[in-house]
């Protein structure tokens, strides 16, 4: 369903805001640990003050070549501007389809 809401806003002419989310909220933290359980891996979190994620993630973004955490993205999950507060428009948890598809 997610997927039929990007395709379709691929087609507008203006600019748009979708939630795309599921029934279940979940943070930051908790979303790096489902994600490093379900891969295998072992996800180790070090909070650190805003300014040296933002110096810790250009230096990460030179090294593989891409940009990985932008000081916008910081400081909007630390606002928690990037967590909606509508209703879910999914009937999926996170959590579920990670099981599932991850």
């Amino acid at each position: 369903m997610a997927e039929q809401q990007a395709v379709d806003a691929a087609d507008e002419k203006t600019n748009v805001v979708l939630d795309a989310v599921g029934p279940e909220s979940i943070t930051f933290n908790e979303l790096v640990r489902l994600i490093a359980k379900r891969v295998g891996g072992r996800a180790s979190l070090v909070h650190v003050p805003p300014k040296l994620a933002i110096l810790l993630a250009r230096a990460a973004g030179y090294l593989v070549r891409d940009v990985v955490l932008t000081r916008d993205e910081i400081y909007g999950l630390m606002a928690g501007h990037l967590a909606s507060t509508d209703a879910s428009p999914l009937p999926t948890k996170f959590s579920s389809w990670l099981e599932e598809e991850g």
